[in-house]
């Protein structure tokens, strides 16, 4: 899939280029004598016979302390493992004896079929109905979804949600290959769905799940009329049919195309390609910017022309272009008639008898329009209200609504993770099918968004879900989830207490057993939160303000700040477009920069500021050395004097090989944690959890298999895996933030 297409993506920040760390403990073999003395957890000396324990029957501490001398550290921290440590925001025992099983704990895969609110979608767009059954497109998962409206059984029809790929195939089911199938029209016996980032227009027997392509080549764009593989588009979005033909709002052309459904014949009907505007007019005359939404009464198109933020009307015989209602190039919520009125993003768009209803997506509305003139109002949801709350009218909340069809009296919408229905007649609103990606709950009742950095004191995980905006708990020994600190979906950089605060996108998380410490990397903060009453302040930065100036406190400033992890004394983070690694002293807030120079980007090995990173993302200690993932290799950085070697990986080269040192090979590794012993790596684009021996850069892989992508549970490169972020350890276990999947994983 074009993973890096952001717009195309909607909205959504979803992957993730550059995430997190947190972690670890110390005191392993392997370490040489510690800078800092790292904190036995209190009550934490676990003998070898309790090797097995659960990890939920650790009791770590709720304050760092130095009450264990380094000697009787590398004592205790031998092969024994007798006493648990944490350490870099993690419990360290001793090196981890795990059989590699992974299972998921909390949180359910991104495409899971099921009935109601226990399926999960990850952002369903189109939407259409054949009387019995709703289909949707899935456009993140590559699919295309069956909704049985009797009983909201929800199940896959087409495609596969556990492959890359960038060139759409046709096969039946499972076996064929989307690539963001977007708009989705019925003709009969057959669905056709414009696959988006394929350029293409597919076809599938409901019967059967057959797919094929009827117009376009997959991978290929362009704007030419013709019949199947010689015609082109660009990134297709909407498309209705009046039975004989079909009718294609080209987005990225800003045109309307027609397809002769018995012949394959593409035309354009209004607007010429690449040629943007908000001009009415005949055909080629009329100009369009970016329509996204389409429908039709018999004789006339309705186009929702989403960067114009207007409703036009296309007469089919002629072709004529005017604008029903919106002003072009106007934002905004007002009820009115005609040019009066405004939207903001209007995308899905559909015809009821006299009225149009559209889903006005920024404004988290759907709007109602009498086609007669052009009267617009807002029939359900608030203007600026991102929720997914069930109500009536202006009660009811919508999250990134996209796409609307219509059945038998009701509405039913896709937005970020849900179908909604809608009851025209009262305005009443539920969830049809799916569940929030903010919803707390227990194991896979739970919903994630896009769970990035993780830290544990022992008892509890600790998730920054970046783009909900919020931070994250769950009790390991249950998988009970709970959200901590901020609210869903509202940005922000309020310092508070629990849902009261703000984030914006945090990613990198850490903990010293009193209090977090979190990367909000689009405010350029650090936070700090309570684990005992979840109260948010900012340690270092200033709100919206980037830069790469040392300082104290709030004078201090950072950009796009990543990984976090702390010995107790003081916080080391991966300061990713800065290029550096920062420090910060928990007691003053005092920041310096300890290597790398900002914005210089590199390979070079070098003590502090002679040395050169490249998007360092994750970072982790033991106490004496930070480990950093950073241009596909894993630095170390000797935290006394500055001193950065490569310790596994080859700048700039991608692979997924195992080896030694420079022989190994990474793709794009994000996380990061030790076990004083050994390094754990999330690496992210091979989608697997690979290790590394500290002694001798002695590469292998843990989990997963590079290159498969998927959700499976198994033992070692068995399980599947989809972009996995971080990584942290509470002494017997690994826990991963498999961003992909929107879950968490954990490794036994």
């Amino acid at each position: 899939m074009a993973i890096a297409n952001a717009f195309q993506r909607g909205f959504n920040r979803f992957f993730i280029l550059g995430l997190v760390a947190t972690l670890t403990a110390c005191g392993g073999g392997g370490g040489s004598s510690k800078k800092t003395t790292p904190t036995p957890a209190s009550s934490a000396a676990v003998s070898s016979s309790s090797s097995n324990t659960s990890s939920s029957n650790l009791n770590t501490s709720s304050t760092m302390t130095s009450s264990l001398s380094s000697s009787t550290l590398a004592s205790s921290a031998s092969s024994s493992s007798s006493i648990a440590f944490l350490m870099g925001g993690a419990i360290q025992r001793g090196p981890l004896n795990i059989a590699t099983v992974v299972t998921t704990l909390a949180g359910v895969p991104w495409v899971a079929n099921g009935t109601g609110v226990s399926a999960n979608f990850n952002h369903p767009n189109g939407i259409v109905s054949d009387g019995t059954n709703l289909y949707v497109t899935d456009p993140y998962g590559d699919t295309i979804r069956k909704i049985v409206i009797a009983t909201n059984e929800v199940t896959t029809l087409a495609g596969s949600p556990n492959y890359d790929n960038d060139n759409g195939t046709d096969g039946t089911g499972a076996m064929a290959r989307f690539n963001d199938p977007y708009g989705i029209a019925i003709v009969g016996a057959n669905l056709y769905v414009t696959d988006d980032v394929d350029h293409t227009i597919r076809k599938i027997v409901i019967a059967t799940g057959e797919v094929t392509t009827i117009a376009g080549v997959a991978g290929s764009w362009g704007s030419s009329d013709g019949i199947g593989a010689t015609a082109r588009f660009e990134n297709p979005r909407g498309i209705t049919t009046d039975g004989a033909n079909l009718f294609v709002a080209d987005m990225h052309n800003s045109t309307i195309r027609k397809i002769v459904v018995a012949t394959g014949e593409v035309s354009t009907i209004a607007g010429t390609a690449s040629s943007t505007g908000g001009v009415d007019g005949t055909g080629a005359a009329a100009r369009f910017n970016w329509p996204m939404g389409i429908t039709n009464d018999g004789a006339n198109l309705y186009v929702a022309d989403t960067l114009n933020n207007t409703i036009r009307k296309i007469v089919i015989a002629t072709g004529a272009v005017t604008t029903l209602a919106g002003a072009p190039g106007v934002k905004g919520s007002a009820d009115s008639i005609g040019t009066a009125a405004s939207f903001y993003f209007p995308i899905g768009i559909v015809i009821n008898g006299p009225h149009l209803y559209v889903v006005d997506s920024e404004n988290q509305t759907i709007r109602k329009i009498v086609t007669a003139t052009g009267s617009v109002t807002t029939f359900a949801g608030r203007a600026g209200l991102q929720s997914s709350i069930d109500g009536t009218g202006a009660a009811a909340g919508f999250f990134s609504p996209v796409f609307i069809t219509n059945h038998e009296g009701n509405l039913y919408v896709t937005e970020k993770d849900t179908v909604r229905k809608i009851v025209i007649t009262t305005g009443a609103v539920t969830t049809f099918a799916g569940a929030p990606d903010n919803a707390d709950g227990t194991g896979a009742a739970a919903r994630f968004f896009s769970p990035l950095g993780t830290t544990t004191d022992g008892t509890n995980l600790y998730v920054a879900d970046g783009d909900a905006h919020t931070v994250r708990k769950i009790v390991i020994a249950t998988g009970a989830v709970t959200t901590f600190a901020g609210t869903a979906g509202i940005r922000g950089s309020t310092d508070a207490t629990g849902a009261a605060a703000r984030f914006s996108a945090p990613q990198g998380i850490t903990n010293d057993g009193t209090y977090l410490y979190v990367t909000d990397a689009e405010n350029y903060l650090i936070r700090k939160i309570s684990m005992a009453n979840g109260t948010v302040t900012t340690v270092a930065g200033l709100a919206g303000i980037n830069g790469s100036v040392d300082g104290i406190g709030s004078a201090a400033r950072f950009d796009f700040p990543l990984g976090i992890t702390t010995d107790g004394i003081n916080l080391y983070i991966a300061d990713r477009d800065n290029q550096i690694i920062r420090k910060v002293v928990i007691a003053s807030g005092e920041v310096t920069t300890i290597a790398g120079t900002a914005d210089m980007t590199g390979a070079t090995d070098g003590t502090g500021a002679s040395a050169r990173f490249s998007d360092p993302s994750g970072i982790t200690t033991e106490g004496t050395n930070l480990y950093i993932t950073d241009n596909r290799t894993i630095r170390k950085m000797a935290i006394a004097s500055g001193v950065v070697t490569t310790l596994a990986g080859l700048a700039a080269t991608s692979g997924s090989a195992d080896g030694v040192g420079a022989v190994a090979r990474f793709r794009y590794p994000t996380g990061i944690i030790t076990d004083g012993t050994n390094l754990y790596v999330a690496d992210q684009h091979n989608h697997t959890i690979r290790k590394v021996v500290i002694a001798t850069g002695l590469v292998t892989t843990l989990a997963g298999t590079a290159g498969i992508i998927g959700s499976t549970d198994g033992t070692g490169t068995t399980a599947n895996l989809r972009y996995p972020v971080d990584i942290t350890t509470d002494g017997y276990s690994l826990f991963v933030t498999d961003a992909g999947n929107s879950t968490v994983r954990k490794i036994q």
